[in-house]
């Protein structure tokens, strides 16, 4: 009989301390309500929200000419996610850069069309309201949206935060929505939406012109914005004093045993709602409450409730075991450095089991820390959990394997050039998101082409977090023990073990090399490893010359043959050398990588290097300089 041993257990082993908290997760879209002022164009709007022209017009089917839009008019625009930001409130950050004679109030009401508010962009600023830099600065944009309320309605999955203006009113407002008006009022029961102003979240529909349903999560578990919830006071009285003191002791002769000593605390069990701030107002204001999450608490573990695990599901082993053929070597999908990968078909859905060894516990952490807390949707996603005699991890089933499968696997046909852009895209996307949208920020550690998996629509997810770190905002640099995939580890972090998110960058560099080249990371020349050669190394040498397009063409993946523009494997190659500059300072961010990409990937726009870029060396490279 297998020793079952509670997650509970193991959460005690790196548990920080509980926060409090008003929101613990966000969700993958909301839409925001932009009003056309006089002067304004989608390239401008477009470059504002961090988004492409072609993105704004599927949820706009009434702009006839994308080069002509009607000012006095509303238009709608995707946030590509709605993010929990400090455990605090629901929002979306962009970053905007700076102009001549700018001020809150014009980027705010004008440019930014009344989304948010002065003061509240002055909340996230350091620069006084007559100090903002004339240039060379940005300003940090957070425009709140919401997820939902399965109070009010579970039929409403998808919001539009939605700038009240002198001419709304209630009824107006729910006529040019489609809605019922009493509808509108119950999620935002504060709201007077003849005020003038102020922002109010209405159901909307997605580009299939559908309402997307709030997202169930009956059974699951909440998990908080720290992803360890911690436990009620009531709670705790009601576990017998031997039993706590067993516990505790037994952790803490384990978790000497793995981890630096910390101190654990209590915390009261956070709320499960998700609250949304409007633009100038203190927490809890208009609040929306999200995607609901109840169930019970994983208990029967180790004996401790209360303990709950945002949308993952605590399996059995024999659950597990049967869903995957008692883990048949035939459902053997992958193997990794920490365990084996195996397909399985679980409560009438696709999954891929991670099964681990005990000694894996660290990895096995870090894994789930991440992943119950950082939802997106080009991170793979978390399904559930089983500690009991292995370490198990249950994730969604991505269909077509990995992406080093699709380059250098036999039985595949060749990725099409702009699958390779798009795959490219979604991973910087989802790297972008842990990197700059999540408290504590995550370092993933082990970016490369086998921890990119492929869906069915070839669109890319990034996957096996057991290696991330995590850092406080600000954070530069961490030294750390060595841990990743030669190839694909920076010099400052092969050397000394620094780590920040340009280790990140830097593997991501290689990974594009890959997309054009279809070589491995390490080059061996006739097998040999004594004539092994970096990609990085091995393009650099190509790039470097006064004109390098026809030694680059050399470079191309062969099985491309010649269904592909050189133009944009020359850009994506210099981005690619961008991101592996042996120096970090001169590494592009995964924000201004994301945009790079976005532009790279509309055949309908221009590469427009200086209109996104800081880093003036970036500029020159990315211009082939």
């Amino acid at each position: 009989m297998k020793q079952k041993v509670g997650l509970g257990f193991f959460v005690l082993l790196s548990v920080f301390c509980a926060v409090d908290s008003q929101c613990s997760r966000g969700c993958d879209l909301a839409l925001g309500s932009y009003y056309v002022w006089q002067g304004s164009n989608l390239t401008f709007i477009s470059q504002l929200f961090q988004t492409t022209i072609s993105e704004i017009l599927s949820y706009n089917s009434q702009i006839a000419n994308q080069d002509s839009v009607e000012a006095d008019t509303r238009i709608r625009v995707p946030y590509s996610s709605c993010d929990c930001i400090n455990g605090e409130f629901l929002g979306k950050v962009f970053n905007y850069t700076v102009q001549s004679g700018d001020t809150y109030d014009l980027v705010a009401e004008t440019y930014y069309s009344n989304l948010t508010t002065s003061a509240w962009l002055q909340n996230f600023n350091s620069y006084a309201a007559n100090q903002i830099p004339d240039t060379d600065a940005y300003l940090n944009v957070t425009l709140n949206c919401s997820c939902g309320n399965s109070t009010v309605s579970k039929d409403y999955g998808l919001f539009l935060s939605y700038p009240l203006r002198p001419e709304d009113n209630l009824t107006s407002v729910a006529e040019s929505e489609g809605l019922n008006a009493s509808l509108l009022q119950s999620y935002n029961p504060d709201s007077n939406f003849s005020a003038g102003s102020g922002l109010v979240y209405i159901p909307t529909k997605d580009t299939s012109g559908s309402y997307r349903a709030l997202k169930s999560s009956t059974g699951d578990f909440l998990f908080s914005a720290y992803w360890f919830a911690g436990l009620a006071g009531g709670v705790i009285a009601g576990i017998s004093i031997a039993a706590v003191v067993g516990v505790l002791l037994l952790t803490v002769c384990i978790y000497i045993g793995f981890y630096r000593k910390r101190k654990v605390k209590e915390a009261a069990l956070l709320p499960t709602e998700e609250h949304s701030l409007q633009p100038g107002h203190g927490p809890g204001i208009a609040s929306d409450k999200a995607v609901e999450s109840t169930g019970p608490a994983f208990g029967s573990s180790a004996g401790l409730t209360g303990i709950t695990v945002d949308k993952s599901v605590e399996f059995s082993y024999e659950e597990l075991a049967k869903a995957s053929d008692n883990f048949n070597l035939a459902n053997k999908i992958g193997q990794g450095g920490f365990g084996s990968v195996y397909y399985a078909e679980l409560r009438g859905e696709k999954a891929a089991i991670k099964k681990m060894d005990m000694q894996a516990s660290r990895e096995f952490l870090a894994e789930l820390k991440v992943l119950t807390h950082v939802h997106h949707l080009n991170l793979v996603r978390l399904i559930g959990y089983c500690v009991e005699g292995s370490l198990f991890l249950v994730y969604e089933y991505i269909e077509n394997g990995n992406l080093s499968q699709h380059l250098r696997g036999s039985g595949r046909d060749p990725l099409q050039w702009s699958s390779r852009v798009q795959i490219a895209l979604d991973s910087a996307r989802g790297l972008e998101y842990i990197h700059e949208h999540t408290v504590p920020v995550y370092i993933h550690r082990d970016i490369k082409s086998a921890n990119i998996l492929i869906d069915k629509n070839f669109h890319g997810k990034v996957a096996d977090f057991g290696l991330t770190k995590l850092t406080e905002v600000g954070s530069s640099s961490l030294p750390t023990r060595l841990v990743g995939t030669f190839g694909y580890m920076p010099p400052e972090y092969a050397q000394y073990g620094d780590v920040s998110p340009k280790v990140d960058v830097y593997a991501f560099g290689v990974v594009l090399y890959e997309l054009i080249s279809a070589k491995e990371a390490v080059v061996k020349d006739n097998g040999s490893v004594a004539e092994s050669k970096g990609l990085v190394a091995l393009f650099e040498d190509v790039l470097n010359k006064p004109d390098p397009r026809e030694d680059l063409r050399k470079l191309v993946d062969p099985r491309l043959e010649d269904n592909y523009p050189l133009d944009s494997v020359r850009k994506m190659a210099q981005l690619a050398k961008a991101c592996t500059q042996e120096n970090p300072q001169l590494r592009p961010s995964m924000r201004t990588i994301v945009v790079a990409l976005m532009t790279l990937s509309s055949s309908t726009e221009d590469w427009d290097v200086g209109s996104f870029y800081d880093n003036q060396a970036l500029v020159n490279l990315m211009s082939g300089r």
